[in-house]
Protein backbone atom coordinates (compact mmCIF):
# COMPACT_ATOMS: atom_id res chain seq x y z
CA UNK A 1 0.00 0.00 0.00
CA UNK A 2 1.54 3.37 -0.43
CA UNK A 3 0.71 5.26 2.32
CA UNK A 4 0.62 8.71 0.73
CA UNK A 5 -2.68 8.03 -0.82
CA UNK A 6 -6.01 7.03 1.57
CA UNK A 7 -8.32 4.39 0.11
CA UNK A 8 -10.39 7.29 -1.62
CA UNK A 9 -7.16 7.88 -3.76
CA UNK A 10 -6.57 11.25 -1.52
CA UNK A 11 -3.30 12.80 -0.62
CA UNK A 12 -3.01 11.44 2.76
CA UNK A 13 -0.13 13.41 5.16
CA UNK A 14 2.43 11.52 7.57
CA UNK A 15 2.72 12.52 10.59
CA UNK A 16 5.23 11.88 13.76
CA UNK A 17 4.13 12.49 16.69
CA UNK A 18 5.97 12.44 19.81
CA UNK A 19 4.00 12.06 22.87
CA UNK A 20 1.36 10.11 21.26
CA UNK A 21 0.34 8.36 24.55
CA UNK A 22 0.00 11.61 26.95
CA UNK A 23 -2.78 13.76 27.39
CA UNK A 24 -3.10 16.14 24.54
CA UNK A 25 -0.52 13.78 22.40
CA UNK A 26 -3.58 11.17 22.23
CA UNK A 27 -6.01 13.47 21.49
CA UNK A 28 -3.93 14.81 18.49
CA UNK A 29 -3.14 11.31 17.40
CA UNK A 30 -6.69 10.18 17.24
CA UNK A 31 -7.52 13.31 15.37
CA UNK A 32 -5.09 12.47 13.28
CA UNK A 33 -5.75 9.03 12.34
CA UNK A 34 -9.25 9.87 11.86
CA UNK A 35 -8.48 12.19 9.17
CA UNK A 36 -7.34 9.64 7.43
CA UNK A 37 -3.41 10.53 7.56
CA UNK A 38 -0.34 7.59 8.12
CA UNK A 39 0.61 8.20 12.09
CA UNK A 40 3.80 7.25 13.60
CA UNK A 41 3.77 7.60 17.27
CA UNK A 42 6.60 8.17 19.51
CA UNK A 43 6.59 7.77 22.95
CA UNK A 44 9.41 6.78 26.24
CA UNK A 45 6.35 5.13 28.06
CA UNK A 46 6.92 7.24 31.13
CA UNK A 47 4.90 6.98 34.37
CA UNK A 48 2.43 9.51 32.88
CA UNK A 49 1.88 7.49 29.69
CA UNK A 50 -1.73 6.44 28.57
CA UNK A 51 -0.08 2.67 27.67
CA UNK A 52 -3.55 1.21 27.16
CA UNK A 53 -4.83 3.47 24.44
CA UNK A 54 -2.10 1.43 21.80
CA UNK A 55 -4.16 -1.29 21.93
CA UNK A 56 -6.87 1.49 20.76
CA UNK A 57 -4.36 3.31 17.69
CA UNK A 58 -3.19 -0.03 16.84
CA UNK A 59 -6.67 -1.17 15.12
CA UNK A 60 -5.74 1.71 12.77
CA UNK A 61 -3.91 0.48 9.85
CA UNK A 62 -2.36 3.77 9.13
CA UNK A 63 -0.94 3.56 12.97
CA UNK A 64 3.28 2.66 13.82
CA UNK A 65 4.33 2.83 17.09
CA UNK A 66 7.63 3.52 18.39
CA UNK A 67 8.95 3.61 21.95
CA UNK A 68 11.98 6.26 22.07
CA UNK A 69 13.26 9.06 24.43
CA UNK A 70 13.35 11.50 21.56
CA UNK A 71 16.22 12.57 22.95
CA UNK A 72 17.63 9.45 21.95
CA UNK A 73 15.99 9.24 18.47
CA UNK A 74 18.66 8.45 15.97
CA UNK A 75 16.53 8.12 12.76
CA UNK A 76 13.73 10.35 11.39
CA UNK A 77 11.40 8.59 8.55
CA UNK A 78 10.06 10.52 5.68
CA UNK A 79 7.17 12.47 7.01
CA UNK A 80 5.34 16.21 6.07
CA UNK A 81 5.34 16.88 10.03
CA UNK A 82 6.74 16.21 13.48
CA UNK A 83 4.44 17.49 15.46
CA UNK A 84 6.47 17.71 19.46
CA UNK A 85 4.30 17.43 22.06
CA UNK A 86 7.05 14.81 24.33
CA UNK A 87 7.62 17.31 27.30
CA UNK A 88 8.43 16.88 31.12
CA UNK A 89 5.75 19.45 32.45
CA UNK A 90 4.86 19.60 35.99
CA UNK A 91 6.31 22.60 37.34
CA UNK A 92 6.75 21.34 41.13
CA UNK A 93 8.74 18.59 40.05
CA UNK A 94 11.09 21.28 37.93
CA UNK A 95 11.92 23.36 41.10
CA UNK A 96 13.00 19.74 42.70
CA UNK A 97 15.52 18.68 40.41
CA UNK A 98 15.23 20.29 36.12
CA UNK A 99 17.59 17.39 34.86
CA UNK A 100 14.66 15.72 32.99
CA UNK A 101 12.95 18.46 32.21
CA UNK A 102 16.92 19.75 30.43
CA UNK A 103 17.13 16.43 29.45
CA UNK A 104 13.33 16.23 27.14
CA UNK A 105 12.70 19.28 26.51
CA UNK A 106 15.84 20.91 25.41
CA UNK A 107 18.08 17.85 24.41
CA UNK A 108 15.52 16.14 23.13
CA UNK A 109 14.29 19.10 21.08
CA UNK A 110 17.89 19.95 19.51
CA UNK A 111 17.77 16.22 18.32
CA UNK A 112 14.89 16.37 16.53
CA UNK A 113 15.44 19.64 15.14
CA UNK A 114 18.94 18.23 13.85
CA UNK A 115 17.38 14.87 12.58
CA UNK A 116 15.04 17.22 10.27
CA UNK A 117 18.21 19.67 9.49
CA UNK A 118 19.85 16.63 8.07
CA UNK A 119 17.17 15.58 5.51
CA UNK A 120 19.13 16.16 1.83
CA UNK A 121 16.59 19.18 0.46
CA UNK A 122 17.68 17.24 -3.21
CA UNK A 123 15.83 14.40 -2.65
CA UNK A 124 12.46 15.12 -0.22
CA UNK A 125 11.07 18.15 1.25
CA UNK A 126 12.13 18.71 5.15
CA UNK A 127 9.36 17.76 6.83
CA UNK A 128 7.98 20.83 9.30
CA UNK A 129 8.52 21.29 12.63
CA UNK A 130 5.20 21.67 14.65
CA UNK A 131 6.45 22.40 18.81
CA UNK A 132 4.13 22.33 21.51
CA UNK A 133 5.67 25.26 23.92
CA UNK A 134 3.49 26.44 26.31
CA UNK A 135 1.73 30.12 27.90
CA UNK A 136 4.10 29.79 31.12
CA UNK A 137 7.28 30.80 28.37
CA UNK A 138 5.87 34.41 28.61
CA UNK A 139 5.67 34.70 32.59
CA UNK A 140 2.49 35.58 34.44
CA UNK A 141 0.52 38.87 33.53
CA UNK A 142 -2.09 40.66 35.94
CA UNK A 143 -4.13 42.29 33.13
CA UNK A 144 -5.04 41.54 29.53
CA UNK A 145 -3.46 39.02 27.69
CA UNK A 146 -0.18 38.16 25.83
CA UNK A 147 0.29 37.98 22.01
CA UNK A 148 2.69 36.02 20.70
CA UNK A 149 5.20 39.05 20.05
CA UNK A 150 5.77 39.60 23.65
CA UNK A 151 9.01 39.24 25.62
CA UNK A 152 9.72 35.55 27.37
CA UNK A 153 10.00 35.73 30.92
CA UNK A 154 9.92 32.16 32.56
CA UNK A 155 9.87 31.94 36.11
CA UNK A 156 10.76 28.28 36.41
CA UNK A 157 12.55 25.54 35.51
CA UNK A 158 9.92 24.09 33.24
CA UNK A 159 9.08 27.36 31.47
CA UNK A 160 12.77 28.14 31.58
CA UNK A 161 13.24 24.71 29.34
CA UNK A 162 10.13 25.51 27.02
CA UNK A 163 11.68 28.89 26.24
CA UNK A 164 14.84 27.56 25.46
CA UNK A 165 13.54 24.75 23.27
CA UNK A 166 11.69 28.27 21.08
CA UNK A 167 14.50 30.35 21.09
CA UNK A 168 16.25 26.78 19.24
CA UNK A 169 13.54 26.40 16.99
CA UNK A 170 13.83 30.30 15.76
CA UNK A 171 17.55 30.18 15.58
CA UNK A 172 17.52 26.77 13.67
CA UNK A 173 15.07 27.77 11.16
CA UNK A 174 16.81 31.34 10.68
CA UNK A 175 20.22 29.80 10.51
CA UNK A 176 19.06 26.33 8.62
CA UNK A 177 16.53 27.64 6.12
CA UNK A 178 13.57 25.01 8.46
CA UNK A 179 9.85 25.39 8.44
CA UNK A 180 8.48 25.33 11.98
CA UNK A 181 5.30 25.87 13.68
CA UNK A 182 5.16 26.72 17.56
CA UNK A 183 1.82 26.16 19.07
CA UNK A 184 1.66 28.25 22.71
CA UNK A 185 -1.48 26.80 25.11
CA UNK A 186 -3.13 27.47 28.32
CA UNK A 187 -4.09 24.85 30.70
CA UNK A 188 -5.35 21.37 29.26
CA UNK A 189 -7.63 19.03 30.63
CA UNK A 190 -9.48 16.27 29.98
CA UNK A 191 -9.69 12.56 30.36
CA UNK A 192 -6.65 10.30 30.89
CA UNK A 193 -4.50 13.35 32.26
CA UNK A 194 -2.02 12.01 35.18
CA UNK A 195 -2.67 12.94 38.53
CA UNK A 196 -0.12 15.24 39.28
CA UNK A 197 -2.49 17.99 37.53
CA UNK A 198 -4.46 20.26 39.30
CA UNK A 199 -7.81 18.67 38.05
CA UNK A 200 -7.14 14.50 38.48
CA UNK A 201 -4.84 15.13 41.68
CA UNK A 202 -8.22 17.15 43.58
CA UNK A 203 -10.13 13.82 42.90
CA UNK A 204 -7.30 11.49 43.71
CA UNK A 205 -6.90 13.11 47.25
CA UNK A 206 -10.48 13.07 47.69
CA UNK A 207 -10.65 9.15 47.06
CA UNK A 208 -7.89 9.04 49.52
CA UNK A 209 -9.70 11.01 52.24
CA UNK A 210 -6.83 13.70 51.89
CA UNK A 211 -7.22 17.62 51.61
CA UNK A 212 -6.76 19.32 48.66
CA UNK A 213 -3.60 20.79 48.68
CA UNK A 214 -3.53 24.78 46.62
CA UNK A 215 -0.27 27.34 46.51
CA UNK A 216 -0.81 30.46 47.82
CA UNK A 217 -4.42 29.96 49.02
CA UNK A 218 -5.51 29.18 45.68
CA UNK A 219 -5.43 32.74 44.23
CA UNK A 220 -3.76 31.87 40.85
CA UNK A 221 -5.76 32.44 37.88
CA UNK A 222 -5.66 29.97 35.38
CA UNK A 223 -6.75 29.71 31.71
CA UNK A 224 -8.60 26.34 30.50
CA UNK A 225 -8.29 24.26 27.48
CA UNK A 226 -9.97 21.14 26.60
CA UNK A 227 -7.39 18.76 24.96
CA UNK A 228 -9.62 17.89 22.39
CA UNK A 229 -9.91 21.41 21.01
CA UNK A 230 -6.18 22.06 21.00
CA UNK A 231 -5.91 19.36 19.20
CA UNK A 232 -8.42 20.28 16.48
CA UNK A 233 -6.40 23.60 16.78
CA UNK A 234 -3.43 21.43 15.49
CA UNK A 235 -5.64 20.26 12.54
CA UNK A 236 -6.82 23.78 11.66
CA UNK A 237 -3.12 24.74 11.29
CA UNK A 238 -1.79 21.95 9.09
CA UNK A 239 -4.75 21.84 6.96
CA UNK A 240 -4.32 26.26 6.73
CA UNK A 241 -0.78 25.13 5.35
CA UNK A 242 0.66 27.63 7.33
CA UNK A 243 3.91 27.74 8.92
CA UNK A 244 7.08 29.55 10.45
CA UNK A 245 4.40 31.21 12.94
CA UNK A 246 3.68 31.23 16.82
CA UNK A 247 0.42 30.57 17.78
CA UNK A 248 -1.01 31.30 20.96
CA UNK A 249 -3.99 28.92 21.87
CA UNK A 250 -6.63 29.51 24.77
CA UNK A 251 -9.95 27.94 26.33
CA UNK A 252 -11.49 31.50 26.61
CA UNK A 253 -12.60 30.56 30.29
CA UNK A 254 -10.42 31.76 33.25
CA UNK A 255 -10.66 30.95 36.99
CA UNK A 256 -8.67 31.17 40.40
CA UNK A 257 -7.45 27.65 41.57
CA UNK A 258 -9.59 27.59 44.52
CA UNK A 259 -13.19 28.33 42.38
CA UNK A 260 -11.40 25.10 40.34
CA UNK A 261 -11.43 22.99 43.60
CA UNK A 262 -14.96 24.23 44.40
CA UNK A 263 -15.95 23.25 40.98
CA UNK A 264 -14.56 19.74 41.43
CA UNK A 265 -16.10 19.50 45.19
CA UNK A 266 -19.41 20.39 44.32
CA UNK A 267 -18.97 17.50 41.39
CA UNK A 268 -17.75 14.98 44.05
CA UNK A 269 -20.10 15.41 46.92
CA UNK A 270 -23.41 17.59 45.39
CA UNK A 271 -23.57 20.90 45.58
CA UNK A 272 -23.76 22.87 49.26
CA UNK A 273 -22.66 19.47 50.71
CA UNK A 274 -20.02 19.78 52.31
CA UNK A 275 -17.61 22.03 54.23
CA UNK A 276 -14.72 23.30 52.18
CA UNK A 277 -12.62 23.80 55.65
CA UNK A 278 -12.65 20.16 55.81
CA UNK A 279 -11.11 19.53 52.45
CA UNK A 280 -8.99 22.31 51.31
CA UNK A 281 -5.49 23.25 52.86
CA UNK A 282 -4.49 26.68 51.68
CA UNK A 283 -1.19 26.89 53.45
CA UNK A 284 1.05 25.56 50.93
CA UNK A 285 3.46 28.38 49.28
CA UNK A 286 5.34 27.61 45.60
CA UNK A 287 8.51 29.19 44.67
CA UNK A 288 8.11 30.32 40.82
CA UNK A 289 4.35 30.38 41.11
CA UNK A 290 2.93 32.47 38.77
CA UNK A 291 0.06 34.58 39.63
CA UNK A 292 -1.83 34.53 36.45
CA UNK A 293 -1.91 33.12 32.74
CA UNK A 294 -3.81 34.53 29.99
CA UNK A 295 -3.22 34.79 25.92
CA UNK A 296 -4.64 36.36 22.92
CA UNK A 297 -5.27 33.82 20.66
CA UNK A 298 -6.88 36.25 17.86
CA UNK A 299 -4.06 34.57 15.51
CA UNK A 300 -4.88 31.29 15.43
CA UNK A 301 -9.17 31.86 15.48
CA UNK A 302 -8.52 34.15 12.15
CA UNK A 303 -8.19 30.38 10.66
CA UNK A 304 -11.61 29.46 11.64
CA UNK A 305 -10.92 27.64 15.18
CA UNK A 306 -12.45 28.33 18.19
CA UNK A 307 -13.06 26.10 21.73
CA UNK A 308 -16.32 23.89 21.45
CA UNK A 309 -15.43 22.05 25.22
CA UNK A 310 -17.20 24.36 28.19
CA UNK A 311 -15.61 24.05 31.58
CA UNK A 312 -18.56 24.03 33.58
CA UNK A 313 -20.18 20.79 31.36
CA UNK A 314 -17.04 18.96 31.10
CA UNK A 315 -15.88 19.02 34.71
CA UNK A 316 -18.44 17.00 35.74
CA UNK A 317 -17.94 14.34 32.76
CA UNK A 318 -14.03 14.66 34.16
CA UNK A 319 -14.82 14.17 37.81
CA UNK A 320 -16.63 10.60 37.08
CA UNK A 321 -14.13 9.60 34.98
CA UNK A 322 -11.58 9.53 37.80
CA UNK A 323 -14.01 8.09 40.29
CA UNK A 324 -14.60 5.18 38.19
CA UNK A 325 -10.61 4.60 36.72
CA UNK A 326 -8.94 5.19 40.20
CA UNK A 327 -5.55 3.45 39.45
CA UNK A 328 -3.10 5.32 41.25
Amino acid sequence: MDFRTSRKGEQMKLVLITGCLGLIGSHVTRKCLLKGWKVLGVDKCTYAANTHLLKDFNMFENFTFIKKDIAELDYLPHCDYVINIAAESHVGNSIIDSHDFIHSNVVGVKNLLDLIRKKPKNVEDQPIFFHFSTDEVYGDITDGEHIETDILKPSNPYSASKAAADMFILAWARTYDMKYIILRPTNNYGEGQYPEKLIPLCVKHLMRGKKIRLHDEGEPVRNWLHSDDTASAVISIIESGTYNEIFNVAGGFEQKNIETAKQILDCYFGKNKYNPEEYLNLDYKRVGQDVRYALNDDKLRSLGWEPKKVFKEEIPKIVKYYKNNFKW
